[in-house]
């Protein structure tokens, strides 16, 4: 991946399991808003806040974030998180990016359901000082809620004015499991490293 000395960097960490038009869009629209130079896609090594047993692997996930951003110059992806042992936390992946980048201004991008359980991220108050959080609407999450966050963090969140399109990763999962199609919820590319590598076909009913 290649240094920038400075500009406005993205940074849209997530589990991406799997990847799918909405992270896409998400991430799109917010470069565009914000006048991103870049969005680098950060996949989670070992989630702190996820253990369902059919979640894919690191690598796997990975490889699938991979295919789904290859022909936009804009995004690229990093191993920040998957090449790190241990749980992945938000505040380590900003600080080796502000270590990386010392010149630029960080936007770290999540959805609305994630900035609302902030309070059970790993420091947030120093990951504030760090970056802007641009927060991405949600459909069916409340985001008059946002006001509610503290104030030290409500001052270092923008919310970008399109709303993430309504695509789930667990129904995506779901309906593979289930024999469903999902050609139109992700790349191609994704979705056939998904029938490839045999992910989510069996799913036991455990809520995830």
């Amino acid at each position: 991946m290649l240094k920038s000395p400075a500009g406005r960097i993205g940074i849209m960490g997530g589990t991406f399991d799997p990847i799918h038009y909405g992270h896409l869009f998400a991430a799109a629209e917010t470069a565009d808003e914000l006048k991103l130079d870049k969005v680098i896609f950060v996949p989670t090594g070992a989630p702190p806040h996820k253990k369902y047993k059919e979640m894919a692997g690191a690598i796997e996930r990975y490889e699938m974030t991979l295919l789904a951003i290859t022909g936009n110059e804009r995004f690229e992806i990093s191993r920040t998180e998957t090449d790190r042992l241990g749980l992945s936390y938000t505040l380590d992946t900003l600080t080796a990016m502000r270590a990386m980048y010392p010149q630029s201004e960080l936007f770290f991008i999540t959805g609305v359901d994630a900035i609302l359980d902030i309070d059970k991220w790993k420091n947030p108050f120093e990951i504030t000082l760090m970056c802007t959080i641009a927060v991405v609407k949600r459909p069916g999450y409340d985001n008059a809620r946002l006001c509610k966050l503290p104030g030290e963090i409500r001052s270092s969140v923008y919310v970008v004015g399109t709303p993430m399109l309504d695509i789930s990763a667990t129904d995506i999962r779901h309906r593979v499991s289930a024999g469903r199609g999902v050609r139109y919820l992700m790349p191609e590319s994704v979705r056939a490293y998904i029938e490839k590598n045999g992910l989510y076909s069996i799913m036991d009913g455990e809520s995830i």
